[in-house]
């Protein structure tokens, strides 16, 4: 990986601690820690561990480019409702349903966004501010450990 491609990775996983923060306060929710997944797992999209950390894979597992910004929200909605249901039974599912409709409702998730060659996944991640008029609430104490 190019030191391009390292600081790209790095600033898509800024954001996603930035989104998982805001996310995760909204619905009370305490991860320890959200992280890129090992290079070399190429069978599932996140993971959720007990003890609260997240590990989201960034690239395609067949190309190594970044996955799309929207597809990576999405994994982390999915496990950040692994926090409160750890299966994916009804009410999981009814949960992370919530949770991603909250964050189609704030702009940070944005399926339909298409990325553009002159601007970066980056740059629109960081322009996902939400639309809400409701103040961002305040984030908890420990998800200031990432």
């Amino acid at each position: 990986m190019t030191r391009a491609e390292r600081e790209e990775q790095e600033r898509v996983l800024h954001g996603l601690r930035r989104h998982g923060a805001l996310i995760a306060a909204r619905f009370q929710l305490r991860p320890v820690a959200i992280e890129a997944e090992r290079p070399n797992v190429k069978r599932r999209y996140g993971v959720c561990y007990a003890d609260g950390t997240i590990r989201i894979r960034l690239r395609h597992a067949r190309t190594g480019r970044l996955l799309k910004y929207s597809s990576l929200i999405d994994t982390l909605c999915h496990e950040l409702a692994h926090l409160r249901h750890f299966n994916h039974g009804q009410r999981f599912q009814a949960f992370y349903r919530r949770v991603l409709g909250h964050a189609r409702d704030t702009g940070i998730y944005r399926p339909d966004l298409r990325r553009r060659a002159s601007r970066s996944v980056l740059e629109t991640a960081s322009r996902a501010e939400p639309r809400s008029r409701e103040p961002a609430p305040a984030l908890p104490v420990q998800l200031e450990l990432f």
